[in-house]
């Protein structure tokens, strides 16, 4: 929500109405391409997972 009525200051009936994939491109359109992070490492997900059993 703060992406879409304050960045991009859509009024709410135009946000709600709205695909995830509209508002996506419409982000992608305002800050360029989004830059995807490398993959989690193994070891660090192992970390993870015994720092957070549940």
């Amino acid at each position: 929500m703060a992406a879409g009525l304050g960045l991009l200051r859509l009024r709410p009936a135009d946000f709600w109405a709205m695909t995830p994939r509209e508002l996506e491109a419409a982000l992608r359109g305002l800050l360029g391409p989004l830059d995807h992070a490398a993959p989690l490492p193994r070891t660090a997900l192992a970390h993870l997972m015994a720092r957070y059993p549940d």
